[in-house]
């Protein structure tokens, strides 16, 4: 009667001091309320009534947010969100258990402590492009710190920086202001551009305008050379081929424009006698020419003879 008794009590113990411990955790053993030993995941024992599980520490990586708000060297406040990420070092559990009461709050603390230590130093502008400064600064502070507690930092990112409404308002338009001002050096380079290749276009198309002009008139000087030696070798002189030359050529004109229905051009005076009094005018023009060269060269000759004389005299 008595064996059964004990196998029952043996059982029952046994049952009371088995107990599981989960993955990526630990579970801390006091016996008689004193610090007995750090059990690990899988099943263990205890000695019932004597032994008694503290607490268990969880293994994990664990996630931190800490909101911020702080002023920058430029005096404006921003709101920052840090987030830390942390674990309890496996060599330094009896640490984190029992030397910290609340890691999160030692964490925040820490964590206000460096980021209105580092920002102040920074222009708003170098808080946005300095933010990974700040996140190491805040990352080495805490794993100095927390070490000594038992708990490592794996990470902390400043994953957002919020300024107040009105300075966002005054920085978009600041952007936009900057932005429109490259935008109308752009634009003025453009036009500078196209009125220097318009400019380029215009003098390369006067030029070779130009040159086009001179070959046409020399094309035409060439003509009127031809036209002259023709009319000479059928027995008229140079002033009445050069005459008869823009008699035709007048005549000429007066037919193209005649054939052009819709032409506004008007050409006064435009009748037979007309021509003729131009023929007659041309005619008399080179005839007074020929005459004052024949002339300047009966002068010439007449200087020469008197030089040549005055020459003679004097040797």
């Amino acid at each position: 009667m008595v064996a059964p008794i004990i196998i029952a009590v043996i059982l029952l113990l046994a049952f009371l001091g088995v107990f599981t411990v989960k993955q990526q955790t630990a579970a801390l053993v006091e016996r008689f309320g004193r610090f007995h030993s750090v059990r690990n995941s899988g099943i263990q024992f205890r000695i019932p009534f004597v032994d008694r599980i503290a607490g268990r520490v969880n293994l994990r990586i664990q996630q931190l947010d800490v909101n911020v708000e702080t002023k920058t060297k430029d005096d404006v406040f921003v709101k920052m969100k840090v987030s830390v990420q942390y674990l309890v070092l496996q060599e330094k559990i009896y640490d984190a258990y029992y030397r910290l009461q609340n890691p999160n709050d030692q964490i925040t603390s820490y964590v206000f402590d460096t980021v209105r230590a580092e920002v102040p130093k920074l222009r708003l502008d170098d808080v946005f492009e300095k933010k990974d400064d700040v996140a190491i600064a805040i990352k080495r502070e805490l794993a100095q710190a927390m070490s000594e507690y038992g708990y490592g930092i794996i990470k902390a990112l400043v994953t957002d920086i919020d300024p107040a409404e009105e300075v966002k308002i005054a920085m978009n338009r600041i952007n936009a202001a900057e932005r429109q001002r490259t935008a109308a050096e752009y634009e003025g380079e453009a036009e500078r551009i196209r009125i220097v290749a318009k400019a380029t276009a215009e003098a390369e198309s006067k030029r070779l305008q130009g040159r086009g002009i001179a070959d046409q008139r020399r094309e035409i000087a060439r003509g009127l050379e031809d036209s002259v030696i023709v009319l000479n070798k059928v027995g008229i002189n140079s002033q009445e081929a050069s005459a008869l030359i823009v008699v035709t050529q007048h005549y000429d004109t007066l037919q193209s424009v005649s054939e052009k229905s819709r032409s506004s051009l008007i050409l006064l005076p435009n009748n037979p006698s007309a021509a003729s009094n131009m023929l007659i005018e041309l005619t008399t023009s080179f005839i007074a020419a020929n005459k004052l060269k024949e002339l300047e060269q009966e002068d010439d000759k007449q200087r020469e003879d008197d030089k040549q004389r005055q020459q003679k005299l004097d040797s």
